[in-house]
C-alpha cells in the first residue's frame, strides 16, 4: 500500500465563505490576560492609556478579529458598573470564578479602546451576565454601551468620555450555564427562558444585534446534545448562534491520540449542527441557526486542576494561572484544530483562540519586561492572513494509524482556502505521524494557480521544543524542501509531525 496522501481540488467544489470572525480570540479577567499582559501602566512599552504596545505590535500580527471580554467564567459574577468611570473611584471584588481580588482598573471603557487600537479588523464580542445577573442589567449594559445620548445611561458613557457610542453587535448570553462550576448555574429549561428573554428584549434595543446562546462547555458534558436542543426549544427564534468551547491536552503519554484531537472537535462540531438543524425542522423554521465556537485551545487541564487542588488560591491580584507553554507537538494539534474550523466554515462562522495573553495564550510577557510569540502564535498568524476567502472541499485520501481513543485516524489532516479575487490557493496541512514523513499529491482541476509562492512547516527534531522568555524565537516556521508544482499537480513532502502552508498563486 503506497504511504502518498492524496487530495483534489476544485473551484466548482467549495465548504463555504471564511467569516473574518473565525479569527476571534478571548481576554478574560483571569490570572495576567489582562493585568501586566495587555494592560500594563508604567511598563517602558505602555502607552497613555496603559496599554503595552509590544503586545498590540504581536496581536496585530496574530491577526485577531472579534475579542470575547470579560469571560468565560468570570462574566458570571461580574458586575459591569464596576469597569466604568474613573478609575481610582472603581471598587476592588472579589472573582469568585478564579479566587482572585478584582481591582477593576481596567473595565468595559478600556477594552474599546483596547479593540479599537488592534485595528479597523477587530470588533468587540460582550458577554452579559446570565448567571448572578438578568435580563435588566444586560439591557442596562447595552443602553450605556450602544445608546447614543440622552438617557441617563448614555449620559453617564459621555460623561464617562465616551462621547461615541461604542457600536457592541455581537453578544453571548451568559457563559458555560450547563457547567456546575459556574456561578449561577442553570438548567437547560432555565436557562433557555432566561436566554430567550433576554434575546428579546435586547432586540427591543436594537433589532440588528448578533446573540451567542450558551451551548454544551463541551462534547464530554453529560447533558450534551440535550442541552442545545431544550436550549434552543425555548430560544431558536431569538439568538442567530450556539456556543460550543473545547480544549485538547496529551494525557498519560498518549500522544497518537493528542494528535488526533481533531476528529473530536469535528465530531463535536457536526453533533452541534444536527442538533440545531433537527430543532429547526421540528419549529419548521427557515432560520438556520450558526456556531460560535468561542473557546478553543490546547489546555492542560489536568496540572491547573492538581495545582489548584494543591494550593488553592487566597485572592491574589493577577496571578501567574494557566501559563502553558507550549511546544512544537502542542502547535502542530493547534493548527490541526484551525483546520478543523476551516473545514466547517460553512456553520462556524465565529471562533475565539482562548485566550490572547498569558493565560493558555499564543502571547506570553513579563512585569516590566519582554513579551514573545508562543508557538501556538505562528500557525493562527498564518491561517488568519492566507485562510481568507473560499474554503474548499478537501476529501483526503491518507494512509492511517491506529489511536487508542479515535481508532484509525487519517495521517494527513488537511483543508484549502482560495481567494476568489486573485485565484491564490493556500493549503493547511497536517502530518500527524511522530515519526515518518508523508508524500502528498494535490491534483489541481479548474484552479488558475502556476506558481508556488511557499511552502512554510513548523516542525522540530525536538517535539519538546518551546519558545521562552529566554529563547524567545527556538521555534519558528521553515521553508520546506522539495515541493513543485507541474502538470497540475502539487507534490511535496511534509515533515514528522508537522504543520504547513503551502501557497499557490
Amino acid at each position: 500500500m503506497t504511504r502518498t496522501a492524496r487530495f483534489t481540488l476544485d473551484p466548482a467544489f467549495t465548504v463555504g465563505d471564511v467569516n473574518p470572525r473565525l479569527f476571534g480570540s478571548f481576554v478574560e479577567h483571569l490570572g495576567r490576560c489582562v493585568y501586566t499582559g495587555i494592560f500594563e501602566p508604567g511598563h517602558p512599552a505602555a502607552d497613555e492609556s496603559g496599554l503595552r504596545t509590544d503586545v498590540l505590535e504581536l496581536i496585530r500580527e496574530l491577526g485577531v478579529t472579534a475579542v470575547r471580554y470579560p469571560g468565560g467564567n468570570f462574566v458570571s459574577g461580574y458586575k459591569w458598573e464596576d469597569g466604568v468611570g474613573p478609575a481610582e473611584q472603581r471598587p476592588r471584588r472579589l472573582d469568585l470564578a478564579w479566587r482572585s481580588t478584582e481591582t477593576n482598573r481596567f473595565g468595559l471603557s478600556e477594552y474599546i479602546g483596547f479593540v479599537k487600537k488592534i485595528g479597523h479588523q477587530a470588533e468587540p464580542m460582550m458577554a452579559v451576565n446570565l448567571g448572578t445577573r438578568g435580563v435588566a442589567e444586560a439591557l442596562e449594559l447595552q443602553e450605556y454601551a450602544n445608546h447614543p445620548a440622552g438617557t441617563e445611561l448614555a449620559d453617564r458613557r459621555v460623561a464617562h468620555g465616551g462621547k461615541d457610542p461604542f457600536g457592541i453587535r455581537l453578544w453571548c448570553l451568559g457563559n458555560e450555564m450547563d457547567g456546575p462550576w459556574q456561578t449561577g448555574h442553570k438548567t437547560a429549561h432555565e436557562y433557555g427562558r432566561l436566554a430567550a428573554e433576554t434575546a428579546r428584549a435586547m432586540r427591543q434595543i436594537d433589532p440588528s444585534v448578533e446573540l451567542v446562546a450558551c451551548g454544551s462547555s463541551n462534547r464530554s458534558m453529560p447533558t450534551f446534545a440535550a442541552w442545545e436542543a431544550t436550549v434552543l426549544q425555548e430560544a431558536y427564534d431569538a439568538v442567530d448562534y450556539i456556543s460550543l468551547h473545547a480544549y485538547y491536552e496529551e494525557t498519560e503519554g498518549d500522544r497518537d491520540s493528542f494528535l488526533a484531537s481533531a476528529v473530536d472537535m469535528e465530531a463535536f462540531i457536526e453533533n452541534v449542527v444536527a442538533t440545531c438543524d433537527h430543532v429547526g425542522a421540528r419549529l419548521k423554521s427557515p432560520k438556520r441557526i450558526n456556531l460560535s465556537f468561542d473557546e478553543w485551545n490546547v489546555w492542560y487541564m489536568s496540572r491547573f486542576h492538581e495545582e489548584s487542588e494543591a494550593s488553592p488560591l487566597q485572592w491574589p491580584e493577577a496571578p501567574r494561572l494557566l501559563e502553558d507553554n507550549y511546544s512544537v507537538t502542542d502547535a502542530v494539534v493547534f493548527g490541526s484544530l484551525l483546520i478543523a474550523l476551516l473545514r466547517h466554515a460553512d456553520r462556524v462562522t465565529v471562533a475565539c483562540l482562548a485566550q490572547l495573553v498569558n493565560v493558555i495564550a499564543p502571547i506570553m510577557t513579563e512585569p516590566g519586561g519582554a513579551a514573545w510569540r508562543q508557538t501556538t502564535f505562528f500557525p493562527f498568524a498564518q491561517a488568519s492572513r492566507y485562510g481568507r476567502g473560499q474554503v474548499l472541499d478537501v476529501r483526503v485520501e491518507s494512509p492511517t494509524y491506529d489511536t487508542a481513543k479515535y481508532g484509525a485516524v487519517a495521517l494527513l489532516h488537511a483543508t484549502a482556502v482560495r481567494d476568489p479575487r486573485s485565484g491564490a490557493v493556500t493549503v493547511f496541512a497536517v502530518n500527524r505521524s511522530q515519526t515518518e514523513a508523508l508524500p502528498l499529491e494535490v491534483s489541481l482541476h479548474g484552479l488558475d494557480v502556476t506558481e508556488l509562492v511557499e511552502h512554510s512547516a513548523l516542525s522540530d527534531a525536538d517535539p519538546e521544543a518551546r519558545n521562552t522568555l529566554d529563547e524567545p524565537d527556538r521555534v519558528t516556521p521553515h521553508p520546506a524542501e522539495g515541493t513543485s508544482m507541474r502538470s497540475g499537480v502539487l507534490e511535496a513532502v511534509l515533515e514528522p509531525m508537522s504543520w504547513n502552508v503551502i501557497r499557490l498563486a
